[in-house]
């Protein structure tokens, strides 16, 4: 059985590749007159949306060599360079034309040659008419793929426009963000370094805070059945009380029998901790379990190790039975 069928080319995508595989010669060459002569395609992709290009070079690119290479591309493109196409071309007079051989690649007796201006290459790719045509090259990042080798990722035509509005848009906003200041840059390092200045002030603050809420608690010990048992219920941060406990069992020798446990509101949530020393860990008593005990009243979840343990809930009516029913379970009522 057989049937007749059409095979059309896309010319859209295609001209959008063309652009991009064309914009791989000029980078190449531009990257060898930045970085010098000893960078080397090792390899390419090309696609209607973009291109990648993978080069040896022993150090990232610094943003100023991208800019370099960027403005070299770009002016070539400018200059509209006609493509310049040789076909079945002796291997050893497209040598001497000044073609270069790209990563080690097989070469048969009879090559095609693709130049544009000073960019000489042998290829087969499909390519651009005239440099003018590709608009634009913008290069969207440079990364490390393996020891030596570098990557550039770029888009041109269109994709670059689309980067340039990208840019626009993001900057105005910036600007609206900022009521528009004259300089933007100045501005914007001077709110981050407020904002430095005002997480170190708040983190000092919560630093006193949980300093003098520790020594209120261990001023409040209760003495039960020869434990020293710490008790808090109230507002506070889950993890600050996680430090307080730690730092309060380590005011006691391992032998002291130590048992704290904190009731937390916070926010729309509470939680429990329980902290217990190693001699009543000792002695058999676990607060992974206990915590178990308590979690069901603010139903929640926890768990933890035999000293210590936490848990969530959204029931914050029930932190007083919690904290009631992991006592009992621990003997301390």
């Amino acid at each position: 059985m057989t049937a007749a069928f059409t095979a059309k080319i896309d010319r859209e995508m295609r001209v959008r590749s063309e652009c991009n595989h064309s914009a791989t010669h000029l980078l190449h060459e531009a990257l060898r007159e930045v970085l010098g002569t000893h960078v080397e395609q090792k390899g390419s992709f090309v696609s209607p949306d973009s291109l990648r290009f993978d080069f040896s070079h022993f150090q990232k690119v610094t943003d100023e060599e991208i800019r370099k290479v960027e403005m070299i591309v770009n002016r070539k493109i400018r200059e509209n360079v006609s493509l310049e196409e040789h076909r079945h071309v002796p291997i050893a007079q497209a040598k001497e034309m000044g073609a270069m051989a790209l990563f080690g690649e097989k070469y048969g007796e009879e090559v095609r040659v693709v130049r544009f201006g000073s960019s000489v290459e042998l290829c087969g790719g499909t390519h651009i008419a005239s440099t003018g045509l590709i608009g634009s090259m913008y290069v969207v990042s440079e990364s490390s793929i393996a020891a030596g080798v570098r990557r550039i990722e770029a888009v041109t035509a269109e994709g670059a426009e689309k980067q340039f509005y990208m840019a626009q848009d993001m900057i105005r906003e910036l600007h609206s963000m900022f009521n528009n200041v004259p300089n933007l840059p100045m501005t914007i390092r001077k709110s981050i370094e407020e904002n430095a200045d005002l997480k170190k002030q708040l983190a000092d603050y919560i630093k006193e805070r949980v300093a003098a809420l520790k020594q209120h608690i261990l001023s409040h010990a209760i003495d039960k059945n020869g434990v020293k048992l710490f008790l808090y219920k109230g507002k506070g941060n889950l993890e600050a009380f996680k430090d307080i406990a730690f730092q309060i069992k380590g005011e006691f020798p391992t032998e002291e029998k130590v048992f704290f446990i904190a009731g937390i509101e916070e926010h729309d949530k509470c939680g429990l901790v329980i902290m217990l020393s190693d001699s009543l860990v000792a002695g058999d008593l676990n607060a992974a379990k206990l915590i178990k005990e308590g979690a069901k009243y603010i139903q929640g979840g926890g768990g933890g190790q035999p000293h210590f343990a936490t848990a969530g809930g959204k029931n914050k009516a029930g932190l007083s039975q919690a904290i009631e029913a992991i006592l009992d379970a621990a003997g301390l009522n």
